[in-house]
């Protein structure tokens, strides 16, 4: 069983306006402890997704994403896109409901990436124990504004309901901030995944997270 650190950040191509902020918005989460990262792109300009990728995985290959900072190497996860993970030498991939199956996607990046699956309910979240998925996501625990139509809120009640239902490693996402972050772990998540509260000074937001997730 796969080991997840307290902090999962989520890099979403769509608050950078350019590769170069992108990757250094990395290079700063990087510095302040991130050891895995998501990079998602709802754009569907799989172009460009494969340059931020590649640039991404290049930054950190080296065990760190830049030659002036003393960084852990990064394990980074594809959001949807199992080809371009193979392509840019990622880690693993995320899916969601609406993406392709589990299986498949097992089929497409074999047995050692690690594999992700959001699930929104308890009926999903059975489903997804049953696969071979690495580890479930439940959410939207709290309200969130990194989706355009976010399922129903879980709450707290939810990722505890989640951890009865699953035992593997378990991140919670939607809406999760550096205020109620020790909740989501204290109701069962062994990890939480966080975009909005990481964009401001992400080396210090991280650094933050990672002394309360302790």
């Amino acid at each position: 069983m796969i080991s997840l650190p307290r902090l999962y950040a989520i890099v979403d191509s769509s608050s950078h306006r350019s590769t170069q902020d992108l990757v250094a918005y990395a290079v700063e989460l990087a510095a302040g402890g991130c050891t895995l990262l998501q990079y998602r792109n709802k754009s569907g300009n799989a172009r460009v997704m494969l340059e931020h990728a590649r640039t991404l995985r290049r930054l950190s290959s080296a065990g760190a994403p830049a030659p002036h900072l003393s960084v852990p190497p990064l394990r980074l996860i594809m959001n949807d896109r199992a080809d371009l993970c193979l392509a840019a030498g990622f880690d693993g991939v995320h899916v969601g409901q609406e993406d392709l199956s589990p299986e498949s996607v097992r089929g497409i990046i074999g047995p050692e990436r690690w594999l992700g699956v959001s699930t929104h309910n308890p009926e999903q979240l059975r489903e997804a124990e049953l696969t071979s998925a690495d580890y479930l996501a439940i959410g939207p625990v709290f309200a969130t504004s990194s989706k355009e139509r976010p399922d129903p809120v879980v709450g707290l009640e939810g990722v505890r309901r989640a951890r009865a239902l699953t035992r593997k490693p378990l991140v919670a996402i939607g809406g999760i901030t550096r205020a109620n972050a020790a909740a989501v772990i204290e109701a069962g998540a062994d990890s939480v995944a966080v975009i909005s509260d990481l964009l401001r000074v992400p080396r210090k937001s991280a650094e933050e997270f990672f002394r309360i997730l302790r």
